[in-house]
């Protein structure tokens, strides 16, 4: 098995099995965002104490893409502090816009995103999460598009 294999099966795992979907009975924060090219639907909820994701859930619908990416997300940001959140969320924005850029294995499961960036559009599939992610630790709440 190759790696882009590896990469598409993990993609197809979260898709079909999606971690952390669902809401959270009392969320500190919250966002929703869209993606209207593609019809992607995303609310986040997180428990955020002392600096650090508690708990996060992921809710709506959307494309293979967007749900394994929000899966993905969920898993990768659970446990840690918002500074390394912050600058994860760097890496993979970089990882997602930058034909350059190599994944590091700090990304871990989230490097089978990489393949995205070969088609523009799906970019903002794979980002949308990301970007709510962000106006909810902001507190922003107006929706978030990635228009």
């Amino acid at each position: 098995m190759n790696l882009a294999d590896l990469y598409r099966d993990v993609i197809v795992d979260h898709n079909r099995h999606p971690r952390n979907f669902g809401s959270l009975p009392q969320p500190s924060h919250h966002a929703e965002g869209s993606n209207p090219l593609c019809g992607d639907q995303l609310k986040v909820s997180l428990d955020v104490a002392d600096g650090v994701i508690r708990d996060i859930r992921c809710e709506g619908r959307g494309c293979a893409i967007s749900t394994a990416s929000a899966s993905l997300m969920s898993e990768a940001v659970k446990g840690h502090t918002l500074d390394e959140v912050a600058a994860l969320f760097g890496e993979v924005h970089h990882m997602l816009t930058s034909q350059e850029a190599i994944p590091g294995p700090q990304l871990g499961k989230l490097a089978a995103l990489s393949g995205v960036r070969e088609f523009p559009a799906r970019v903002k599939c794979a980002s949308l999460c990301w970007h709510t992610l962000n106006a909810a630790l902001a507190g922003d709440a107006a929706p978030v598009t990635t228009e």
